[in-house]
C-alpha cells in the first residue's frame, strides 16, 4: 500500500463518523433461508484477514460496525464483529503482518496486544483460541473465535526459538513466505524471487519446529518448488491460507494442480481468496469456480475460505465484507454442491486441520 493510499483511507472519514453512518443504516441479513441455515449449522471459518493491521495503525474498533471508507470497499474496512456475526462466521484467522524491511517482531507483538485489548473489553463477545474444541466452545457461548497467523517467516529473524514465543501467545499458523525471500525460502513474487530454488535446510527445521509446537505451516506466497518441498517435508497437514488456482485463472498468485494435490495429500486445506484480480473477475461465479476446481482436483476435504479481507485488496462486490458469505453459499448451492460438502468448505475442513495439528 502506498503512503498516498494510506492517507486517503484516513481522510475518507473518521472511524466514529463511519460507525455512526452504519448504525443509522444497518445492513440487512443476506442470503436465502437455506444458506443462513447452513451457516447456523456450520459457522464459517475464514483463514486470513489483515484487520489487526488497521486496528494497530488507525484504532479501528473490532466491536463496532464499520462501512469501508473508500469506493468498492478498496483496501480495508471489511471486518468487524457485528458483520462477522451477520455473515454467519464463527471463527476468523487474523494475519500478523511484518514488513520485510523492518525485520522485527515488535509490530507483530503489538498486533497481538491490540487483539488482547479488544478481547479484554468484551470477553464474552470475542475470544482468542487455539484449538477446534475451543472454537466449538465459542459457538456454544455465542462468542466469535479469533485465531492468529503470521504472514512471513522473516518475522523470526532467522531464530527458531522466536516461534516458541509466538506460539505461547496463541499464534496458530506460520506463513513461510510473504513478498520477500527469507531464511526459509523464496516468494512466488517479490524481492529475492528465485523460482529455481526451493525450501532451505533452515526451512525444513522450521517446519519441524512448527509441527512440534502445534503451529500449522501456511504455504501462501511461496514459490512452486519450495511449496512442493514443504509438502514433502511435512508430517502434519499444511494449509494455503489465501490463494487462487491456476486451473481456473492464470496469475502469479495462484497455485497449480500439482500443488493442490500435494497440499491435500498432507491432509491440508486451501483457502480461496475473494479478490477479483486473482480469481479472474468480479462476482460470485469466479470464486465458486476456484472452489469447484479444488474439489475436482484435490477432493472435498481440500477447499476452504481465505478472504484476504483488509489486506489492501478490492474484494469481489458481493463479498465486500462477511455479511455477503451467505450469498456465496447460495451460489455454491446453485452450482450443485451438496449441503454436506458446503459444510466442509465453510467450516469442516479448517476444523479438521486444527484438530489434527
Amino acid at each position: 500500500m502506498s503512503v498516498h493510499a494510506f492517507h486517503a483511507f484516513r481522510r475518507a472519514g473518521s472511524i466514529s463518523e463511519r460507525d455512526e453512518c452504519s448504525r443509522r443504516y444497518p445492513l440487512r441479513m443476506q442470503g436465502s433461508a437455506e444458506a443462513r441455515a447452513l451457516h447456523e449449522a456450520h459457522p464459517a471459518i475464514d483463514l486470513h484477514a489483515d484487520t489487526l493491521m488497521w486496528t494497530r495503525w488507525t484504532g479501528y474498533d473490532l466491536h463496532r460496525r464499520h462501512s469501508p471508507p473508500l469506493p468498492r470497499a478498496a483496501l480495508g474496512g471489511h471486518v468487524d464483529l457485528p458483520r462477522l456475526r451477520e455473515g454467519g462466521v464463527g471463527a476468523q484467522f487474523f494475519g500478523l503482518v511484518s514488513l520485510p524491511i523492518a525485520r522485527s517482531e515488535h509490530g507483530l507483538a503489538r498486533s497481538i496486544d491490540v487483539l488482547e485489548e479488544a478481547i479484554h473489553r468484551k470477553p464474552h463477545d470475542l475470544r482468542l483460541v487455539r484449538t477446534a474444541s475451543e472454537i466449538e466452545e465459542c459457538r456454544r457461548t455465542g462468542a466469535v473465535a479469533a485465531l492468529l497467523g503470521i504472514e512471513g517467516a522473516h518475522a523470526l529473524e532467522g531464530k527458531l526459538d522466536r516461534l516458541n514465543d509466538f506460539a505461547r501467545r496463541g499464534v496458530r499458523y506460520l506463513g513461510l513466505l510473504h513478498f520477500s525471500a527469507n531464511e526459509a525460502g523464496f516468494p512466488a513474487y517479490g524481492r529475492g524471487r528465485r523460482d529455481g530454488d526451493g525450501l532451505t535446510r533452515w526451512g525444513t527445521e522450521l517446519i519441524e519446529r512448527c509441527e512440534a509446537l502445534g503451529v500449522i505451516v501456511d504455504l501462501a506466497h511461496m514459490n512452486r518448488r519450495g511449496f512442493l518441498d514443504a509438502c514433502a517435508a511435512a508430517t502434519k497437514p499444511l494449509i494455503v491460507s489465501h490463494t487462487g488456482v491456476l486451473g481456473v485463472y492464470a496469475h502469479w498468485r495462484n497455485i497449480d494442480d500439482d500443488q493442490l494435490r500435494a497440499a491435500a495429500n498432507t491432509g491440508g486445506c486451501v483457502g480461496v481468496i475473494f479478490c477479483p484480480r486473482f480469481v479472474g473477475g468480479d462476482g460470485l461465479d469466479p470464486v465458486v469456480a476456484h472452489l469447484k476446481h479444488i474439489l475436482d482436483v484435490a477432493g472435498e476435504d481440500a477447499p476452504a475460505l481465505g478472504s484476504d479481507w483488509d489486506g489492501f485488496i478490492v474484494p469481489t462486490k458481493a463479498l465486500q465484507d462477511p455479511t455477503g458469505l451467505p450469498l456465496l453459499t447460495d451460489a455454491l448451492l446453485r452450482a450443485g454442491i451438496s449441503e454436506r460438502v458446503i459444510g466442509k468448505i465453510l467450516r469442516g475442513n479448517a476444523m479438521r486441520v486444527l484438530a489434527q495439528t
